[in-house]
Formats: C-alpha cells, structure tokens, sequence
C-alpha cells in the first residue's frame, strides 16, 4: 500500500475552480493507476474520475467536461482541476490508489478495486 494526503479543498462559490492534489509515498507512483471519489453529506461514496498508469482517464458523466485528472509522476502527485463548480459538487474528496493495476490500462470505477486512500479533503460549494 502507498500513503496518500490530499490538499486543496476550501469553500468556493458556484462557477468557481480548484485543484486539489494528492501526493503519494511508498512504491512506485508511476506504475499504477490513481482515481478521484467523492462523498456528499447523506451520501454513498461516488466515483469522480480515474486516471492509468499511461495517463488514459475516464470520468463520470456529472463531472465530464468540468473536471480533469492529470498526474506528475515526477512528484508522486495526481491532480484534480475541477471548474464550473456547483452546489452539488459539494462533498469530502478523496484520492485513491489502485496499486495492483502495475502498468496495465485498467480504468477503475469502483471502489473495491483500489487499495488505498488518502484521508480526504472538504470541498464546499456555495451558491
């Protein structure tokens, strides 16, 4: 397993943008794919976005076309641009790593399939 701690999240009106990011430790970053997940209030946790080892993403579709995932595997960091915020897009975020993959192109949607997650971060939008 990888130690991930998320940062970026705060409170941001509708419309607005923020990146959060995601720095991981441990084995090999570059090897495996990451995926982003969220959790509103009352809520089950949902899949955001995931990204591969080779840098192919898939999102789901609330948040195509508002939010990229992009990774720098030159420091151990997967990031989330998330733009046209709205109110609904409100909950704790949280990064997730999917360790077994090891350098196949799997896009992960599920949470069973990763292995380890970061604490989390609050994203709140106001409207």
């Amino acid at each position: 397993q990888v130690q991930l701690v998320e940062s970026g999240g705060r409170l941001v009106q509708a419309g607005g943008s923020l990146r959060l990011s995601c720095a991981a430790s441990g084995r090999t970053f570059s090897s495996y794919a990451m995926g982003w997940f969220r959790q509103g209030p009352g809520k089950e946790r949902e899949f955001v976005a995931t990204i591969s080892w080779s840098g192919s993403t898939y999102y789901a579709d609330s948040v195509k076309g508002r939010f990229t995932i992009s990774r720098d595997n030159a420091k151990n960091t997967v990031y989330l641009q998330m733009n046209s915020l709205q109110p609904e897009d409100t909950a704790i975020y949280y990064c997730a790593a999917a360790t077994g993959t090891q350098k196949s192109n799997l896009l992960l949607t599920t949470p069973a399939r990763y292995d380890s997650w970061g604490q989390g971060t609050q994203v709140t939008v106001s409207s």
